[in-house]
């Protein structure tokens, strides 16, 4: 590891192992949990990390020996139903029960001094809320990564299924527990079967041929793209966050998948006035822990000691820490959104982008989607090694995909916060999906993503709808002489499971009708200007 990542801490421990101890769950099912300790005298609090991604590569050595190596017990356990654990793995009804027996049995630990913290990255931030939601009175502090609270979000976006991160999961929840080799040949069987799976008429089902057997779980998120149905009582931990008195550090990505999650974890955890900090870097889901595992690993050890050692000396001066594109430096803000000032840009027939709003609200432009030729998705926050900026050009070369660009920038202009974009659009058929889309456009031409949204539109003919479309937050400083573009679509697919055109569900449809979509004038791209945060001492976290 410290080969592979340079800035990793000198350990300051040899570390201790004490593999598959079968700790009872709220149903006496046994939960195989390793644990990993300090060889040394004294004290040492514990880390809790409930994952159902197994035990082994890269838990075992980043979570269990790093934190080890630093002072820390650490307790490494797979979730019921996985990595050798008794009982059925359920996407998240068992985390909060389980969670509470695990904490049971730490208080019957020799080694337990009664300081506790949780720390761990995607699902293994939803088994911390989880924990959190009835918080017992020895967790001092949360370490959240890239982390989920709403299992719904993660599959549905207004409507749209997103179909190739459902699958990814799928993938991931079915075998990295089983080890490294079934997954990665479980990954590769997913790219080589991707093409035909996203395609199939119904969708339903498809993926049983890429995931080599029914996944129980992932037909019944399908099945149920409400986020009022009954089958997902219980399953947002949003709520958690509101009544939180728990010291909670937030780590995303201005490209993770779950990064809009985590943005409104800190939103609520702020309101709640729990002590929280927020770390964004230039990172997909993945990449925050291979290329940014320095800095997160960084960020996670200060505030596990601040809060659990009592030592403060490792904290940062801001609350919030930012990572800048297109300057690639980072910035310390003092909140997030940092009291940004909206500013508009409206498209124009000549395909412009300007700051001037428009006189009327007429149709402006049009474009043809083709459910058999659906427009392809490439970059943004994906579980693919396609996810992250990419260059646009390919994309912005057909025919269904509008783009509207602004003049060469006379100064740099930052923007700091979330964007969204308000789009009044009629179609000839009554429904359609709008992919939104803010680029840089380098002075070479390139054009590159910051970030993006998708949103729904339902008309009664051909009469207008007004859809307002969340497309993230991002920290971007568009250089002199770059221009800002707006791009503007009928999908990205497979990212979103493809518009059926009548209103059926892309699920179960097997008719699929072309849709000629329509801008009108009044639509506006929004982003949040503010001031130039503060430049770090040494430039990173």
């Amino acid at each position: 590891m410290r080969a592979t990542w340079r800035g990793l801490p000198a350990k300051r421990y040899d570390v201790g192992w004490e593999p598959g101890l079968p700790v009872p769950a709220a149903d006496g099912s046994p939960l195989v949990t390793d644990h990993y300790f300090p060889r040394g005298e004294g004290d040492f609090p514990t880390l809790l990390v409930r994952s159902p991604y197994g035990r082994g590569l890269p838990w075992s050595p980043m979570y269990g020996v790093l934190f080890a190596e630093q002072g820390f017990h650490v307790v490494l356990q797979s979730c019921r139903g996985s990595g050798g654990s008794g009982g059925d793995f359920d996407l998240w009804r068992n985390e909060a029960a389980d969670g509470r027996a695990t904490v049971a049995w730490l208080r019957e630990q020799s080694w337990f001094n009664g300081t506790l913290g949780t720390v761990g990255p995607s699902y293994l931030g939803y088994v911390q809320w989880a924990l959190a939601a009835d918080p017992p009175p020895e967790l001092k502090a949360m370490v959240v990564q890239v982390g989920l609270h709403d299992p719904h979000a993660l599959f549905h976006a207004d409507g749209a299924f997103r179909l190739e991160n459902a699958l990814a999961v799928g993938v991931g929840m079915t075998y990295q527990h089983q080890g490294a080799m079934p997954f990665v040949k479980a990954t590769l069987r997913l790219r080589r079967r991707l093409p035909d799976v996203v395609t199939a008429k119904p969708l339903r089902g498809a993926q049983t041929t890429a995931l080599v057997g029914e996944v129980p779980w992932l037909d019944d998120v399908m099945s149920h793209p409400d986020a009022g149905d009954a089958y997902w009582d219980g399953a947002s931990m949003a709520a958690v966050a509101e009544r939180l008195d728990v010291p909670t550090a937030l780590i995303t990505g201005w490209h993770d998948v779950l990064g809009d999650q985590t943005f409104d974890q800190y939103r609520r955890l702020r309101a709640a006035g729990c002590e929280t900090a927020l770390l964004v870097g230039p990172w997909t889901h993945t990449s925050a822990l291979q290329q940014g595992w320095p800095e997160v690993f960084a960020e996670s050890l200060a505030w596990l000691r601040a809060h659990l050692c009592g030592d403060p000396s490792g904290l940062r001066p801001t609350r919030v820490r930012v990572h800048m594109g297109g300057e690639d430096a980072w910035r310390d803000v003092d909140d997030w959104s940092p009291a940004p000032a909206a500013g508009s840009w409206f498209p124009t027939a000549e395909q412009h982008l300007t700051p001037r709003a428009p006189t009327g609200a007429g149709p402006l432009v049009s474009f043809r989607y083709d459910p058999a030729d659906p427009t392809p998705s490439i970059g943004g926050p994906l579980l693919s090694p396609t996810a992250g900026a990419r260059d646009n050009g390919t994309l912005e070369a057909r025919d269904d995909v509008l783009t509207f660009t602004g003049p060469p920038l006379t100064e740099a202009v930052d923007v700091l916060g979330p964007v969204s974009a308000r789009l009044t659009v009629s179609t000839d058929t009554g429904h359609a999906d709008v992919f939104t889309r803010l680029c840089d456009v380098d002075a070479r031409g390139r054009s590159v993503n910051v970030c993006d949204g998708l949103g729904r539109i339902r008309t009664d003919g051909r009469e207008s709808e007004q859809v307002t479309v969340a497309m993230g937050h991002t920290a971007h400083r568009f250089e002199a002489g770059h221009r800002i573009r707006w791009q503007i679509s009928g999908g990205a697919h497979p990212r979103y499971a493809r518009s059926t055109g009548t209103g059926q569900s892309p699920v179960d449809a097997t008719t699929f009708t072309p849709v000629r979509i329509t801008l009108h004038a009044d639509s506006a791209l929004t982003l949040a200007t503010g001031p130039t945060p503060r430049r770090t001492a040494d430039d990173r976290p």
